[in-house]
């Protein structure tokens, strides 16, 4: 079996095929940094780390473009209403988000290109479109630039709408615009606006100031780093319409065959509700990395079906910890068991990763990266290697241990990968997990002198003590481990 993907534009799952065997290119909608980053961010990003991991063990070399909006109204908005210059507010953010992803064990993208860092290639594609047809400077003689929708025949075609049906395009610039459903590629400079935050072009009077459209940007960047035809383009369904169905238009109708593939991953509800500004129950980054370890809030924000809405309700992050530990209790448990034993192994090698996977779990991730079946996989893989645990049946547990290492790197939630991390400095978890291993083992102390001392009443209270904040221990002869409910 080979991976399929969900393609939003056909509506259809339809059989990967990269244009370059081999070699895959996939651009992903990044940050607008007006903000600090919420749950929906994450989630986004983090489904499409799942897929590139999923690509690269199927023997791709993935090519992943994320960028990030720098200039946009509501940056300069923001930036105005705190007194800040707005290449500073967008940059503080932009670290944000790339500490919560780090956070997420997010993979970091090949490139992460700015869009200030794209105006020639915007101005390019502007131009294009100008001279094929698509596209026209303002009747009022300012440098606002707009595409002409309705010229486009195949307006409407990622969305499968036709233009009657669509609402009119509401970018924040009217100034010239000959029909409702156009759409600003470039802005004139307003009064009142930083100069920074213009650059000149040949538009209007030929003095023209001003800055690019949303639209554009992506378009610019996509082509500029993965050249004018790539595999797949990517963002959250929200994006559909209108940023994604408008980057389609102008870039074909600027003559670029633009992406082979469309994914787009659902959003996320707050106990049942769409999760809104306006309705103030947003999930921020900070909020969600505070109540839990990083591992199980990945766990957590890739468990579901990418294409399906995420529910965030009180509790996910126990359950999610729950399962993370059970997880990690197996990998312990087998790991000593087998250690000094012929059955002892190395972790598989990523270039091997693929060769040891069981089946169901390999059908689950080429069936459109269904992540719930395959961590349905994991978990009845730990289920049968605790049984062959228990029931001494060493060679079993040991191709068992193989297959969970090897499923949870797939996935991001390797638990010996995060310790790793996490004593390294990388994730924030580090500080908190070094002081509860050390809380936790001068208990242990405490227990096993108790024991010691024959003061079985206080060995049993240090051990319902620890049962209590969620820390199970296990007696073995060479000595006692612990784990985390």
């Amino acid at each position: 079996m080979s991976l399929s993907l969900f393609d939003s534009k056909a509506q259809a799952v339809r059989a990967f095929a990269p244009i370059v065997p081999g070699q895959v290119g996939i651009y992903l909608c990044g940050p607008t940094v007006q903000g600090a980053p919420h749950v929906g961010h994450l989630r986004s990003a983090l489904v499409y780390d799942q897929l590139r991991r999923w690509l690269t063990v199927r023997g791709h070399n993935v090519t992943l473009v994320r960028n990030v909006t720098d200039i946009d109204d509501k940056v300069l908005d923001n930036a105005k209403q705190t007194g800040q210059q707005w290449w500073a507010l967008a940059y503080r953010y932009e670290l944000e988000f790339n500490s919560a992803y780090s956070a997420l064990g997010i993979q970091a993208p090949t490139y992460e290109p700015r869009a200030t860092a794209a105006i020639p290639e915007m101005i390019e594609i502007i131009q294009r479109l100008i001279d094929n047809g698509y596209a026209y400077v303002a009747d009022d003689g300012s440098a606002n630039v707009y595409f002409s929708a309705g010229k486009w025949a195949d307006y409407g075609e990622l969305t499968n709408q036709r233009i009657t049906e669509m609402e009119s395009s509401d970018d924040g610039e009217q100034r010239g615009k000959r029909e409702s459903h156009d759409f600003a590629l470039w802005k004139a400079h307003k009064p009142g606006e930083p100069e920074s935050a213009s650059w000149h072009t040949p538009f209007g009077d030929g003095k023209g100031k001003g800055r690019p459209g949303w639209h554009i940007e992506c378009s610019a960047m996509s082509t500029k780093y993965l050249g004018t035809k790539f595999d797949i383009h990517g963002g959250g369904l929200d994006l559909r319409f209108p940023h994604h169905e408008n980057e389609l238009a102008q870039s074909r109708a600027a003559g670029d065959e633009f992406a082979n593939y469309w994914l787009h991953n659902g959003l996320v509800n707050v106990s049942g509700q769409k999760m809104s500004k306006s309705l103030g129950n947003s999930i921020f980054a900070s909020d969600l990395l505070d109540a839990g370890r990083g591992i199980a809030v990945r766990y957590y924000l890739g468990s579901a079906h990418y294409r399906s809405v995420l529910d965030y309700h009180e509790g996910v992050l126990d359950e999610a910890e729950s399962a993370v530990s059970r997880i990690e209790t197996f990998i312990d448990r087998a790991t000593r068991r087998l250690a000094g034993t012929k059955f002892a192994a190395e972790p598989v090698a990523a270039a091997q990763l693929l060769s040891v996977l069981p089946t169901e779990f390999v059908s689950a991730m080429d069936d459109d990266l269904a992540i719930p079946a395959a961590l349905a996989a994991l978990h009845e893989t730990v289920r049968g290697g605790n049984s062959s645990l228990d029931a001494e049946d060493l060679p079993a547990a040991a191709n068992a241990l193989v297959e969970v290492h090897a499923m949870t790197e797939v996935l991001g939630i390797n638990p010996q990968a995060w310790q790793a991390a996490a004593h390294s400095g990388t994730t924030g978890g580090a500080a908190k997990d070094e002081a509860l291993e050390t809380l936790v083992v001068s208990l242990i102390a405490e227990r096993d002198a108790a024991r010691a001392a024959k003061d079985f009443a206080r060995s049993d209270a240090i051990r319902d003590q620890l049962k209590a904040a969620g820390i199970v221990l296990e007696d073995a002869a060479d000595g006692t481990h612990w784990s985390v409910s």
